[in-house]
């Protein structure tokens, strides 16, 4: 079997942004683990607000490809009023069951403050809708600001050891097969 191909998703547009720092440990993890990454980071991309009514979607089919290409995809967002930022909300727009039906996701949200739980939810409900699945370990990063030093590292080898897990696991259930198993897979002894 190949490597699986892990992507991340970055939905920050900020140059200094700490979703796209804690986003590198994890692809960090996932090469370490035996994955091909790569960061997909959405100011790279040229990407009109999503309308299904125009053909001019200039780099959203470079985006989409990449992302039905990957074996797993990291989500990774700053925190905007309680949910994802309108950047990842339009990148996933253009998204649909093509690039993410069976597929492996992990999800990191980034606060400047103290909550992102209702941001993760969010990202559940959007991948769950394309028919994504999400894995269960999920990362939240509080008062971002204080969480780094000036070279990009942890300061707190517990949330740096929470978000390489994350990489670590996109590339352990990359392959998964998320079917329920049923009565018509099992055999009744």
């Amino acid at each position: 079997m190949n490597p699986p191909r892990v992507v991340a998703v970055c939905g920050s547009l900020r140059n200094s942004s700490y979703t796209r720092l804690a986003l590198g440990h994890a692809l960090e993890a996932a090469r370490e683990a035996g994955a091909s990454t790569a960061l997909l980071d959405l100011r790279e991309y040229d990407l009109p607000v999503y309308d299904p009514d125009t053909e001019d979607t200039r780099d959203a089919e470079e985006l989409m490809t990449e992302i039905r290409e990957a074996d797993a995809v990291l989500l990774g967002t700053p925190v905007y009023h309680g949910t994802f930022s309108a950047a990842l909300k339009n990148a996933l727009d253009y998204c649909g069951f093509d690039e993410f039906e069976d597929t492996t996701v992990g999800l990191l949200a980034v606060a400047g403050g103290g909550t992102y739980g209702p941001t993760l939810e969010h990202l559940r409900a959007s991948v769950r809708a394309v028919h994504g699945w999400t894995l269960p370990h999920e990362v939240g990063i509080r008062n971002a600001s204080d969480r780094f030093d000036s070279e990009g590292a942890f300061l707190d080898s517990a949330l740096d050891e929470r978000v390489r897990k994350l990489g670590r696991q996109a590339v352990e259930y990359a392959f998964i097969d998320p079917e329920p198993i049923t009565e018509h897979t099992t055999t009744a002894q």
